[in-house]
């Protein structure tokens, strides 16, 4: 497998992998089936051992379970990654109960996370969102006074919106955006990206295909208890409608003897070169084709079509990704 290049994450920011993985997957998500602790390890080593540094997981997944392996796979490793981590998301048996961002809570949850991946320091911590609960001032303070301590290195922020990245840049410089972004879901172009753009910040760009609407796998109707029907653009009509779309990836996919989940990951990579895709990953067979995907290139006709064709709203329903 060819090597990943890397990038700065930020202004004069550390180097990371262009592609990241994301670990998510590794741990039972949503009340789903538990993975394969070796393969998710070996995974990881692989990883790693191909230069994707960058180790994405979140406090919350599988109730610590994901830190605590990637301890294990980080153990004797840990100069090889770069770890970024989220916080404040409260589950409870599997269900959303909300976010607690407050600084007692953030100081509480770094001591955990440190413990279960058995490192000294976090590379990037970041709130997983931010509501009006708590001052943004005081969640980026709190983590601001984490870095000053030794126990966190760079500020992250995820899922937020354009005025509110602008707010937590102002009180302690942000090194990433983690964020949704895909052909299907381009919303963040019109506010978001221009004022991460203009700051220095670099994008981490999850969900490339769109709960696997661009995987060109997904048939009409889904199964009824498949959980992509809880977002409105999975169901009924709006799915025929949308998958009509994914048709013409999958024949330029055809084309350049690819798969639409590479064209997908590609078109992301492509977007700027201060933009990272987040890649969800459990299996080691996944790695080739996702590391295949960040060489391949768009002729201008091809972005075009694209473009066109995933304009700003021509996927029908909604999603969980901010606006």
């Amino acid at each position: 497998m060819t090597a990943i290049t890397k990038i700065a994450l930020g202004k004069n920011g550390p180097l990371v992998s262009k592609l990241g993985l994301g670990c998510m997957r590794m741990s039972s998500v949503w009340g789903g089936p538990k993975r394969d602790e070796k393969e998710s390890i070996a995974t990881i080593h692989e990883a790693l051992d191909n230069g994707i540094n960058f180790i994405n997981t979140g406090d919350f997944y599988g109730s610590g379970h994901n830190e605590m392996l990637i301890g294990k796979a980080l153990k004797n490793r840990r100069d090889d990654a770069f770890v970024s981590v989220k916080f404040g998301a409260i589950f409870h048996n599997g269900q959303w109960l909300g976010l607690d961002l407050r600084p007692i809570a953030i100081k509480n949850f770094i001591n955990y996370s440190l413990t279960r991946l058995g490192v000294e320091t976090i590379d990037l911590y970041q709130p997983c969102r931010l509501d009006n609960s708590v001052p943004i001032a005081d969640v980026v303070g709190t983590v601001a006074d984490l870095i000053k301590e030794g126990k966190v290195r760079h500020l992250g922020v995820s899922e937020i919106n354009a005025n509110q990245l602008r707010e937590a840049h102002q009180e302690y410089p942000v090194s990433a955006l983690e964020i949704g972004y895909s052909l299907a879901d381009r919303q963040i172009e019109e506010t978001v990206l221009p004022v991460a753009n203009e700051l220095g910040i670099s994008v981490v760009a999850f969900a490339n295909t769109a709960e696997g609407l661009l995987t060109g796998n997904m048939k009409a109707p889904l199964p009824e208890n498949d959980y992509h029907l809880h977002f409105s653009r999975f169901q009924g009509e709006n799915l025929i409608k949308n998958l009509e779309k994914v048709a013409i990836l999958k024949q330029m996919a055809n084309q350049k003897n690819v798969t639409p989940t590479q064209l997908a990951i590609a078109w992301v990579n492509a977007q700027s070169k201060n933009m990272m895709p987040l890649v969800s990953m459990s299996s080691r067979s996944r790695l080739p084709e996702n590391i295949a995907a960040m060489q391949i290139t768009f002729t201008t006709e091809e972005i075009t079509l694209l473009k066109e064709t995933f304009a700003p709203g021509a996927i029908v329903g909604d999603t969980y990704l901010v606006r």
